[in-house]
């Protein structure tokens, strides 16, 4: 296994990608299209999976990096959430919720990947 230097390597960070992509696509259909306020919050959760684990790789020390993957792992969570709003209201096409509900639990497990990781590898303070 090759070490991973850039944050676009992790799995956990394209996993979220995807989920990114899912959510935004979402927001193009049904009532969603017309709920700024969900359409907001939704795409804010969503991209701050992809942008917390980007964060937290960049950072130098494991409780920096752990904070940050901690966010992409609730974040993601919140997702999640979400798609149970828009199942109940009817929001957006079945296979458009399941979709996006069924991206966030490879995500969030590949996040917790890494937090495990994280804290079985300390860095070495130099």
């Amino acid at each position: 296994m090759s070490k991973i230097t850039r944050f676009q390597d992790l799995e956990c960070w394209q996993l979220a990608r995807q989920l990114v992509k899912l959510v935004y696509l979402a927001c193009r259909e049904g009532e969603l299209q017309k709920d700024f306020g969900l359409q907001r919050q939704i795409r804010e959760a969503a991209v701050s999976v992809m942008n917390n684990t980007a964060e937290g790789f960049g950072r130098w020390s494991d409780k920096e990096k752990l904070h940050f993957y901690d966010y992409a792992k609730t974040s993601c969570m919140e997702v999640e959430s979400m798609t149970y709003v828009l199942e109940d209201m009817h929001m957006v096409r079945p296979g458009t919720w399941l979709a996006i509900r069924e991206q966030c639990d490879p995500a969030r497990r590949s996040v917790l990947g890494l937090i495990a990781y994280t804290v079985q590898h300390p860095r070495a303070a130099k």
